[in-house]
């Protein structure tokens, strides 16, 4: 993560699975361990160090998030102004600005290569970007349908929507 001045003050580092529509399983190992699951229907969130599981419905979760960019459907302009930008680095880049006036961010930059989406740039509105670098990208590889499912730790707690 970079602050307003493009002085890092974040790296984080982990692994992420998806298929469309709204199955997705993205675990950070590194600042801090933490697993965040679509299961296409809900949106867990699990902070190990917290022993604390968030729970919400998956559709107002991501809506107009940069993770419907991802996992969504492919119905992406229907929450998102989306336009190419052009080559830079190495990648042809499109950015994506959220319609609605209520999101977290202001845009979201994704740059394609040869591998497919190899980077993403988020932009929040606190002036802060959030980079991450895809590497050792498999496309359409089969995935067992448990690693899109989540169950709590026995003891977590656990904060819902509802």
């Amino acid at each position: 993560m970079l602050d307003r001045n493009l002085k890092k003050v974040q790296e984080a580092s982990g692994a992420m699975q998806f298929a469309r529509p709204g199955k997705f399983r993205w675990q950070y190992e590194k600042p801090y361990e933490q697993l965040i699951v679509g299961d296409g229907s809900k949106l867990w969130v699990y902070d190990k160090d917290l022993n604390q599981v968030t729970t919400r419905n998956l559709q107002q979760a991501i809506g107009s998030s940069p993770a419907a960019l991802l996992a969504g459907s492919n119905e992406i302009e229907q929450n998102f102004n989306v336009t190419s930008i052009g080559k830079q680095e190495g990648l042809d880049w499109l950015e994506a600005a959220p319609k609605s006036a209520d999101a977290t961010f202001q845009k979201v930059r994704l740059g394609f290569g040869a591998a497919g989406l190899e980077a993403m740039e988020l932009h929040d509105n606190f002036g802060q970007t959030t980079v991450i670098r895809f590497s050792n990208i498999e496309r359409n590889p089969k995935l067992p349908a448990e690693l899109f499912k989540f169950v709590p730790p026995k003891g977590a707690d656990i904060i819902s929507d509802k």
